[in-house]
């Protein structure tokens, strides 16, 4: 039989409508019962560790779910499901695929609907996710997201609709695979992995996303906060508008590091253009291009980065390389 850990976060999978109408925490998570699951050969052990909108989720807590996850591991745990917020959840699968060990599978999972709505998907998200947790094919492949039966890269995975079900995709790759009748079945599997222990998470990484007529002013307040490092969504293939550059430089040349992405749904960004503000003058201005990771997900790559010590080029290796 696989023991199976389940660390409880908050989020709209262990909330209910009150009588008003209106999405509310509970003091006791509805879904802290493993009865009418039907998983009698699992195992399953609760932990509330959170309960916490997903908002209201942060780098530090994120290392408490770390840690306590890496104690389970070593008290000989079979697998780990987190439930969680949908607003913050793939930085949270991201923030544990980069910090955790790939020795057991770690599935992230919650729900769109909270415990008492018509068509609530929490229950069946959790089973779901316990199921793959105890699926020896589910390991080595890195923390996993699974919901409204797909299951996805923590790397990739973005939550795509404010309030659909099925709201989480994989925009580059699609699903490693699904849970369909109890059954979980793999189609994919997920190249590099790679884990950062860290111990404390450092503070004051920003995030900026470009648009059109953009002046360098943001940039000028980022820089007065004392920032440790900044990332920019940046137009389509990695491009800003010319009047930012003199604020940028001024980061660079303070030895803030900046990552640069797309802002862009699918795709990443590429040095290709030669014009002022395109990516071939922004790479050679020193900012760091960092390949198929949305914003969100560069900040925190980032932040894990900057917390274990990294600098100059080992961090630009880090922050580029798209399968670490």
């Amino acid at each position: 039989m696989k023991k199976i850990l389940a660390i409880h976060t908050g989020g709209t999978i262990s909330m209910s409508l009150d009588d008003q109408g209106s999405v509310v925490q509970n003091e006791k998570n509805p879904i802290d019962n493993n009865a009418g699951l039907g998983l009698d050969d699992i195992e399953v052990e609760n932990d509330e560790l959170l309960n916490l909108p997903s908002p209201q989720m942060t780098p530090a807590t994120m290392l408490q779910v770390k840690n306590r996850i890496q104690q389970a591991i070593s008290d000989g745990i079979d697998g780990v499901v987190v439930t969680h917020g949908t607003d913050t959840l793939e930085e949270t699968a991201y923030f544990l695929d980069l910090t955790l060990p790939n020795t057991i599978p770690v599935v992230v999972t919650g729900a769109m609907r909270s415990s008492n709505e018509i068509g609530a998907d929490g229950v069946f998200n959790f089973k779901s996710a316990i199921q793959v947790a105890a699926s020896d094919a589910a390991r080595n492949k890195g923390v996993l997201v699974v919901f409204n039966t797909g299951i996805y890269s923590a790397r990739y995975v973005t939550k795509t609709h404010t309030t659909s079900v099925d709201t989480f995709k994989d925009p580059i790759y699609g699903t490693l695979g699904t849970v369909d009748h109890d059954q979980v079945i793999f189609a994919q599997q997920l190249i590099g992995s790679e884990y950062t222990e860290i111990n404390h998470v450092v503070g004051g990484v920003y995030m900026v996303k470009a648009y059109a007529g953009m002046t360098g002013t943001i940039f000028e307040a980022i820089q007065a906060a004392q920032p440790t490092g900044v990332v920019i969504e940046a137009m389509g293939a990695g491009n800003l508008p010319k009047a930012t550059l003199p604020a940028v430089q001024s980061l660079l040349d303070a030895g803030i590091p900046v990552v640069l992405v797309s802002r862009c749904f699918s795709g990443y960004a590429q040095p290709i253009y030669a014009y002022t503000g395109g990516g071939i003058e922004l790479q050679s201005m020193g900012l760091v291009f960092c390949e198929q990771l949305n914003g969100p997900k560069a900040r925190i790559k980032l932040i894990v980065g900057l917390s274990c010590g990294k600098s100059g080029y080992a961090l630009q290796e880090y922050m580029s390389n798209a399968l670490s």
